[in-house]
């Protein structure tokens, strides 16, 4: 049954599956080999080391705690079994608060240790300005206590997989260790101070971490947690509608800032050649191409070697020959007589604005826009956003849009875990029926599912956390070790019930209660190890540093587990008997018993008593 409940895990795919995989496949083997080793090599050792006096189980102190402390509680539920099963369902019904108040996203960060300072200005920045405002804000990180070193690009490094325009920088700050950071100090603390402390007009701050932010540029396009996807027909029409977006967002609660890319706003410098001029001259279109490409834009003439190194070796008009127009409009062209032509005579030189980068999806153009957000629930968010961008924004006819980044994944992971985890219980279903050849059997060991949720859920929600891959994964694994844990409670209470039958005492309602309370209260303690266990392998993942590497991650796994246990353990101590007995009552010969009131009249105000 533990196995199978990770089968929804297999079926993940993209970036959560690769890393919750692994996961599901360790806890496969684990299991089959401790399954494997339970029926062969146990049994051997058993006979070898299992022998001379053994002390009875009642003798125990462990034992004998376990079953005064609970001896009290098994007795109340079982005489007031209805008050008992309607406070179960009240406690069931509470747990739709918390539920209702998680929010969503896909993934909670992997902490790095370094934070990627990403702001983007619109088109049209210099050189001279861009290097000028990335020294001004490298210093002003540098200010940071928590900062180790700060090193600033802008513009694309010299290959063909960085795209990046001159207009977006990109800063990496190697952070000190957690510890040696100022007092209460945290990672969202440190974030909205950095925002706060650089604001450089006229350009958006997006913060993230390197490997994460290359992993999500590579996959869905965005250097930001969120985006919106502009879709139609004209570029000029597309800037329009996300620079409204933008100005509607960036004023939005939870946003900390928000940039469109502008799709029209490159500025070019165009040379149209006139083949009638330059056929006079005995020049082709290459040739007069060819000075443009050599004289003004650079082009590699050789190679120098110098050891076991080489360096190409680039040719150009100095920066006073090709600065503005005027001097472009002189650059000369050789003809074949040998005689030198300013290109002015050839050529057609303008400037002109364009898209300085196009972006097509589906067959049609797209235009991005980037939305960082201060909250982690991402689900909650767009949600919001989107109601409020379908009131104050008029979409024209072909012209829509659609969120992406982490909240597309979101929605992907959610639309096949509802397929795949209904699936997965119907199979758990069938599982647990052949081995209890009885559906009422079934039905009561799955009632560990919803109550396993409720700790589950209220666990989450006093911890701040929010839905995402990693907790569905934790209840995945919870259902599966729930049914378990309900499997050995059963198995006791059928133990008792079969022994009392074959001594011919199970008669009246008393022989059941008796029989319960001996499966029940007299076996604790192999189901108080069976919760221990497990509670005991997670909580260390609980203590794990805030800040570090995967911890957040590991947290969310292990959080609803640990809640679901606990819940688990007590609805089969305090539900588990009671239900067998209404179930089991009805094949008793002698069905009369002593009538107990709906509500225990400890529970009952005094000043009801006396009206009574």
């Amino acid at each position: 049954v533990i196995t199978v409940s990770f089968v929804p895990v297999f079926t993940l795919t993209a970036q959560e599956g690769r890393l919750f995989r692994p996961l599901a496949f360790t806890k496969t083997f684990a299991m089959f080999f401790a399954s494997f080793l339970g029926v062969t090599l146990v049994p051997v050792l058993m006979t070898l080391l299992i022998r001379g006096k053994i002390t009875p189980e009642i003798k125990n102190p462990v034992n004998r705690f376990l079953i005064r402390t609970y001896q009290p509680f098994a007795d109340f539920v079982l005489r007031y079994r209805w008050f008992t099963l309607g406070a179960a369902l009240v406690v069931l019904l509470l747990t739709i608060f918390p539920y209702k108040k998680l929010g969503s996203e896909f993934m909670p960060p992997l902490n790095e240790g370094t934070l990627l300072y990403m702001p983007t200005a619109v088109p049209g920045m210099s050189i001279t300005e861009a290097t000028k405002i990335l020294q001004i804000q490298d210093r002003q990180l540098k200010k940071i206590p928590e900062a180790v070193t700060v090193f600033g690009k802008a513009g694309q490094a010299e290959t063909p997989t960085d795209p990046a325009p001159l207009s977006m920088f990109e800063t990496i700050i190697p952070l000190k260790p957690p510890n040696e950071w100022r007092k209460g100090m945290t990672w969202e603390k440190l974030l909205a101070e950095v925002n706060a402390n650089i604001k450089t007009p006229g350009m958006a701050n997006i913060f993230w971490m390197p490997i994460q932010t290359r992993t999500e540029m590579l996959t869905t396009g965005f250097r930001s947690i969120l985006g919106v996807k502009v879709f139609g027909p004209d570029l000029a029409e597309i800037q329009k509608l996300a620079v409204e977006i933008e100005k509607e967002l960036a004023e939005f609660p939870n946003t900390r800032s928000v940039f469109a890319e502008r799709t029209v706003g490159g500025y070019f410098l165009d040379f149209t050649v006139n083949r009638e001029a330059a056929a006079r001259y005995g020049l082709k279109v290459g040739d007069v191409n060819d000075i443009v490409e050599s004289a003004i834009g650079g082009k590699n003439i050789t190679t120098t070697v110098e050891g076991r190194e080489r360096y190409p070796v680039n040719t150009r008009y100095a920066r006073d020959f090709r600065e503005d127009l005027d001097a472009l409009k002189r650059v000369l062209v050789p003809t074949p007589t040998g005689a030198q032509v300013p290109i002015s005579m050839l050529a057609d030189i303008h400037y002109k604005t364009g898209p300085p980068s196009v972006r097509s999806e589906n067959g049609k153009l797209v235009g991005f826009v980037f939305v960082d957000v201060t909250t982690s629930d991402i689900d909650g968010y767009v949600r919001k956003a989107s109601q409020h961008l379908s009131q104050r924004i008029q979409y024209r006819p072909g012209y829509y849009v659609e969120w992406a980044g982490q909240f597309q994944y979101l929605q992907a992971a959610k639309e096949r875990l509802k397929v795949v985890v209904p699936f997965t219980l119907l199979i758990i279903f069938v599982l647990l029926y052949f081995s209890t050849r009885s559906v009422i059997r079934t039905f009561i060991v799955l009632l560990t599912v919803p109550f396993s949720l409720v700790g589950a859920f209220w666990l989450l929600y006093l911890l701040g956390y929010n839905m995402s891959v990693a907790v569905w994964v934790g209840l995945i694994a919870l259902a599966g070790v729930g049914a378990e844990t309900g499997v050995v409670m059963l198995l006791y209470l059928d133990h008792a019930w079969d022994k009392f039958k074959a001594e011919q005492r199970m008669n009246t309602v008393k022989d059941l209660h008796d029989a319960v309370m001996e499966g029940a209260v007299q076996r604790i303690r192999p189901k108080i190890m069976t919760v221990c266990a497990i509670l005991f392998g997670l909580l260390p993942i609980m203590w794990s540093p805030a800040l570090q590497a995967g911890a957040d991650v590991m947290k969310r796994i292990a959080t609803p587990m640990i809640g679901g246990i606990i819940t688990s353990a007590i609805l089969e101590l305090l539900i588990f008997p009671v239900i067998y007995v209404v179930w089991r009552k009805r094949e008793l010969p002698d069905q009369t018993e002593e009538e107990a009131p709906l509500i225990p009249r400890a529970l009952i105000p005094a000043k009801l008593k006396a009206k009574r």
